[in-house]
């Protein structure tokens, strides 16, 4: 029996008994009300819910009276084991092994669709991150974000949403002229820079711009000579930074590019857009957005008073862009630094007529600090001695930097320890999900070679202790995955897959599918190599979903 099975019957019981309380109170219950979580002590059952306490005030009863009411009636459903109510009216549910394990042949009927949905199939998401500036290789802030981002895309894909990964490509502003100056000063054999950037790739960089360049670079006036370096470079960085992002699995489906916006007028319409609203003015020759009738803590300049569009602007303009374009949800993944901005963002929106925190979310990431040897490793982009992308996966290969940048909440400051990330033991998380998973794997193959095949299926012989909490365990990933959608946190997968992993590993250590020596196959081997696939499934699915690869030897 699964949650959503479970949480039907119980809204079916529900209903009639608040209603003959009160007439009318059972109208608009559903069975989202009906809330479902796992005991963090399993001596309590396997499911547990607050539905009593939720719903007594309103009918006017005592809670623990109205759950022991409902426990009576779900006691008697067939494949509830029994039904206790603890406390002031929780109500813990224990499944008979039978219902329990019939969810092993469900997931691997399933296959890879167990987990999916498609109850968010009317978001149509843009979801914009890294978009890292292409003045340099992607350093870790920017690596987190394509792991993160990347996950997300993935989860909310697999609940029916129809995502859009979207890179914005800022080809305009005075970075991308510091980046150029750099360029040109390699390449005349002088320092960087005070404000510039250096590091070997601008050597790098300069020296394919002079071997690309259809005529004598040196013959050119300043500024000539910069725009070549600014219009190669940029391009030959941004070619870097979408090769190393490809082969960390992180694909894009549209690069926007920056300077359209203020090329093709988008800025001027959206303007006009929200002066038609009523939300421009005019003052001290700028023009302002009344940003503070959305809870803003100032007005915001969007036209200068020399003319010049405000940084502002092309934030507006992009917004409008996207809307126009048909997404519904549009989701932006920026660093640390840009927490102080995220106000004013909801504000821009509020202005358009949209919802703050539902058309427009904001979600901000934190740094990433690597440490080897008990220390850590010092980054200075302008040095050149940054840790980029590159450098982690060279390290530590791709699964695991993927995997360890995602296992946690991205709002968060995150320590990596390489040296533990390189340890084939358990200390090291990526490990040991995917040694889980190579085990299933193992088990299968030793279970063919054994005569066990899944020809059989009696769920009720799945009765172990290891069995039950495995089970348990199988039963929650549909709604950690939907939950990880919801809040937008990949890190409840990662974490999930750990626990399922400890569980497995636990389970092959008391139970056998495959017989010792001699003796025959029984209808329980050949369940328990049901659930064994179907605990190889759920490993893989969630690994699918971070984008981290499923081994099948390790």
């Amino acid at each position: 029996m699964t949650p959503d099975v479970l949480a039907a019957q119980l809204l079916s019981i529900v209903a009639p008994i608040i209603e003959a309380r009160r007439a009318g109170s059972s109208a608009e219950l559903t069975v989202a009300d009906v809330v479902l979580e796992r005991p963090k002590n399993r001596e309590h059952g396997d499911w547990a819910s607050n539905i009593a306490m939720k719903l007594a005030k309103g009918v006017g009863t005592n809670p623990r009276e109205l759950a022991a009411e409902i426990a009576a009636a779900l006691g008697q459903v067939e494949g509830v084991a029994s039904v206790d109510v603890a406390g002031p009216g929780f109500i813990n549910v224990r499944l008979d092994a039978a219902a329990a394990g019939a969810l092993a042949k469900t997931i691997v009927d399933q296959g890879t669709a167990f987990g999916t949905n498609d109850s968010r199939r009317d978001e149509v998401i843009n979801l914009e991150f890294v978009s890292a500036n292409p003045t340099g290789p992607i350093h870790l802030g920017g690596t987190r974000w394509a792991a993160v981002g990347d996950s997300l895309a993935r989860i909310l894909t697999s609940q029916g949403a129809q995502v859009t990964r979207e890179y914005y490509f800022n080809d305009h502003g005075g970075q991308i002229d510091r980046f150029a100056r750099s360029l040109v000063a390699a390449h005349l054999g002088l320092p960087t820079p005070e404000d510039g950037y250096g590091g070997g790739y601008i050597t790098d960089i300069a020296r394919r711009v002079a071997l690309a360049y259809d005529g004598d670079l040196d013959a050119l006036a300043p500024e000539a000579m910069q725009e070549a370096f600014r219009s190669y470079g940029v391009n030959f960085m941004f070619d870097e930074i979408k090769a190393s992002l490809h082969e960390f699995g992180v694909d894009f489906d549209v690069y926007f590019h920056e300077n359209d916006l203020h090329e093709s007028g988008a800025v001027g319409r959206a303007i006009a857009r929200l002066t038609e609203l009523g939300h421009m003015y005019e003052a001290d020759g700028a023009q302002w957005l009344r940003t503070t009738d959305f809870g803003d803590d100032k007005d915001r300049v969007v036209i200068k008073s020399d003319g010049q569009p405000a940084y502002i602007s092309g934030d507006l303009a992009y917004y409008l862009d996207k809307r126009e374009r048909g997404f519904n949800r549009c989701i932006i993944m920026l660093g640390a630094d840009h927490h102080g901005y995220v106000q004013r963002l909801m504000a821009m929106c509020a202005a358009f007529g949209d919802e703050p925190r539902v058309n427009l979310q904001v979600l901000i990431g934190q740094m990433v600090n690597l440490v080897r040897d008990g220390q850590p490793m010092r980054m200075s982009k302008r040095a050149g001695t940054v840790v980029t992308l590159e450098d982690l996966v060279e390290i530590v290969g791709v699964d695991a930097a993927r995997y360890s940048l995602t296992r946690s909440s991205a709002d968060s400051n995150l320590d990596i320890d390489l040296d533990v990330l390189q340890k084939r033991t358990n200390d090291n998380p990526v490990f040991y999900v995917q040694y889980a998973h190579a085990r299933t794997h193992n088990v299968g193959v030793n279970a063919a070679q054994a005569g066990v095949d899944r020809s059989e299926f009696a769920p009720e012989l799945l009765d172990h202790a290891t069995e039950s909490a495995l089970l348990g365990a199988l039963q929650e990933f549909p709604r950690v995955v939907a939950f990880a959608a919801d809040s937008r946190e990949p890190h409840r997968v990662a974490r999930y897959l750990e626990e399922l992993a400890g569980l497995y590993h636990r389970w092959y250590d008391s139970c056998r599918v495959t017989p010792p020596g001699d003796e025959p196959v029984t209808a329980l081997h050949r369940t328990r190599l049901w659930l064994n696939d179907a605990t190889g499934q759920v490993l893989r699915n969630g690994l699918g979903l971070l984008g981290v690869s499923a081994p099948e030897r390790m």
